[in-house]
């Protein structure tokens, strides 16, 4: 990763994984369970948490909406794709509410800290 795309992350009040993200731990998440599982894992894990406040969920598109309250104000999308039958993807997307232009991170650190999670509940499938 060039040195300007390390400013570019740090500079940022937006984390997005995906399949092809330049960072190794914000690359999707692959499980090894069916979508519904999935879906009701990360559901359940959002729900239960009292951090975060679940504004919408939409199983039909996979997606569920959350508010985190503290310490910081974010928003939250979980999107859980099915990839074949017993291999679901999870992609997060936040975006932190701040007056400056970055959040130290603080949007990566929601990530890695749900995939920590997700890895601690479901069998977590390595697509390197």
């Amino acid at each position: 990763m060039s040195v300007s795309q390390k400013l570019k992350r740090f500079m940022s009040n937006y984390t997005e994984t995906s399949d092809d993200h330049p960072v190794a731990e914000l690359k999707s998440r692959y499980y090894k369970s069916t979508n519904s599982q999935v879906y009701q894992v990360v559901e359940a894990m959002l729900s239960r948490h009292e951090l975060y406040q679940v504004t919408s969920v939409s199983a039909e598109r996979g997606e569920i909406s959350a508010n985190l309250r503290s310490p910081k104000k974010a928003f939250l999308v979980a999107t859980v794709i099915s990839i074949r039958p017993f291999e679901t993807a999870v992609d997060f997307n936040v975006t932190t509410e701040t007056t400056l232009p970055t959040d130290f991170g603080y949007s990566q650190k929601i990530v890695l800290s749900l995939y920590e999670e997700l890895d601690k509940l479901l069998p977590r499938i390595d697509r390197s």
